[in-house]
Parts: C-alpha cells; structure tokens; sequence
C-alpha cells in the first residue's frame, strides 16, 4: 500500500512517499539493523561527501592525491548558474535527485520502514519526485542568494522533530520484535517527518523550485 496518495491541487512540487510493509516484518534484521547497514552507509557516505590522502613529495617528486570521496549535494554550483546564467544543468539536477533518493532508501532502512537492503540505483518502497525547473520561468534568479535563511524556521522545527522521529524509531523496534508489525501510526509520524525535510532540502539547498515549505507532516 503507497501511504502517499497526494490530494489534487493542494500538493507540494516535491512529492515523497513510503509504501507501508503491511506485511510481518524480519525480526532478525530488524535486530541487527544497524549493524547491517554499516556497508550501505559507507557506500552511501563515499559519494555523499569528500575524502583524500594528502600529496606526497620526495627529492622534488610529487605524488598524486588519492581521492577517497566524491560528490555531495550539488548547492552551490546550482546556485551560480541560476544567478548569473539563469539555467540549471539537468545532470546537475540529476545527480542530486538520485543522491537524495539514495539517502533516503538508507534512511527508511535504519528507521525500520522497510527490512530490504537498500538499492544503490534501484526505487523499492522509497518514492522521491523532484520537480525539474525551466530557471527563466519558474526560479527568481535572486532567491538562492537567501534562501537557506528563509529556511530557518523550518531547521527549528525539523530538530525537534528529529527528536521525536528517534524516540519512534526505538519504540517501532520494539514493536516489531515483539509483533513483527510496524505500527502504523510511527510508520506515517516518519513518513511526514521525511517528507517535511525533503521538501526543505528541495527549497533551500538542491533550489528545485521557489514555493515555500508548508509546516505540515501532510502531502
């Protein structure tokens, strides 16, 4: 079942959904969950920022660093193109999509929503929308200058929030321990968190679109 059925015509441009495992869940895996997605956060953390060995040098010989880490979330380039070029390149656009729907396969993994092993390339239960923006059209060419401080109220709310996201995920463990079921009323609490800081993710930092975040769990 897709918990994220969206109303017409009062939807965000930014759409995130969960599929809800109305099924009994691997208690096994859902013991060990951190322990198991150990490997997919390095992976996920090897192209979600940066690393190196330094350079080395002997007898005027220089050698080449070692890159160990690539990527991230592409801000600030995006941010000059749509200043002074008005355009996003849609690889760009792209790569920060797969990024984030990335991040948030292993997000649902380590929050209990799904016993799968997280794909690197592949949707599973985790569906992620990013509106592709025409900049001339859609995107005040000023407004990434000051958006990430717009945003601020809503990292307020989102640290608290993330307190509480915590405190359901150790009571779902718990449940599905016991019950092999994933309460439904933790499992749509996350979804709603989730999807409150995609869509602030989308906004302020990836600028995918001008609208502003609405303060609410719902679609």
């Amino acid at each position: 079942m897709d918990t994220g059925a969206q109303p017409s015509g009062t939807d965000y441009p930014v759409k995130y959904s969960v599929d809800y495992p109305d099924r009994e869940l691997n208690r096994v895996s859902t013991a060990f969950r951190i322990f198991a997605a150990i490997p997919i956060l390095i992976v996920a953390g090897s192209v979600s920022g940066g690393g190196e060995f330094g350079g080395w040098s002997h007898g005027g010989r220089q050698g080449s660093t070692v890159v160990l880490g690539a990527g991230g979330l592409l801000v600030l380039g995006p941010l000059l193109m749509i200043v002074f070029r008005q355009k996003y390149p849609r690889w760009w656009y792209d790569w920060n999509r797969e990024l984030l729907r990335l991040t948030n396969r292993v997000g649902v993994y380590i929050a209990l929503m799904d016993d799968r092993y997280p794909s690197t390339d592949e949707e599973q239960s985790v569906h992620l929308e990013l509106p592709y923006p025409d900049v001339e059209r859609d995107l005040n060419r000023w407004l990434p200058l000051v958006k990430w401080f717009l945003a601020i109220p809503h990292y307020v709310v989102l640290a608290f929030l993330t307190i509480a996201a915590i405190v359901c995920v150790i009571v779902a463990w718990f449940a599905i321990l016991f019950t092999g079921r994933y309460p439904r009323g933790l499992f749509d609490f996350l979804l709603g968190v989730g999807r409150w800081a995609n869509r602030v993710t989308a906004y302020a930092f990836i600028l995918v679109t001008d609208e502003y975040p609405p303060f609410r769990l719902s679609p």
